[in-house]
């Protein structure tokens, strides 16, 4: 059977569901001679997370429930971890055309809630800043950025310090 669309993509837009909800999740191994960067901000650690390109699981994990949010497909699908081009990138440009990608659709992000999964360091020092970061990159007023961290409490590869991770929930709405 051949059917038809009965709407164009921006007619969908205007009368698809008005609010859409994207998860992301990311893990990372932890390794001497890396930076640990979790939301854009440089944690000071003898460790960092281990990746091809900066590997910020915070950024990685919003820009997947960034594209979720809107059936844009994933973080691996834009910015693949063969390409040359991402060796090291700030995973900031990632958010960024994530967010972009939202827009486009006829989406606004309403809030964000992030929570870290780390044993060490502590990162109550740095959750103002990385909740700042995220607020920006994604124009934001903080009130509507909440960040949370837990620690592995010496289980799996975040309790044994083998690893970091990040899982974020999005809510975006459609522009009127």
């Amino acid at each position: 059977m051949h059917t038809k669309p009965t709407t164009s993509g921006a007619e969908e837009r205007k009368v698809g569901p008005a609010w859409r909800v994207g998860e992301g999740h990311d893990l990372h191994r932890l390794g001497s001679g890396r930076k640990l960067i979790l939301g854009g901000v440089d944690i000071p650690h003898h460790q960092g997370a281990i990746g091809h390109s900066d590997a910020d699981v915070v950024f990685h994990a919003i820009t997947d429930a960034l594209l979720g949010s809107v059936a844009a497909g994933d973080i691996g699908e834009l910015f693949p971890n063969t390409d040359p081009a991402f060796r090291d990138a700030d995973s900031l440009q990632f958010v960024e055309e994530a967010h972009r990608r939202v827009r486009q659709a006829g989406y606004e992000v309403v809030n964000l809630d992030c929570t870290i999964f780390l044993e060490s360091p502590k990162l109550s020092p740095h959750k103002g800043a990385i909740r700042e970061r995220i607020a920006g990159a994604l124009q934001l007023d903080l009130s509507l950025v909440n960040v949370k961290a837990k620690s592995g409490e010496a289980v799996d590869a975040v309790g044994r310090q083998e690893a970091v991770a990040a899982s974020v929930i999005v809510l975006v709405e459609r522009k009127q």
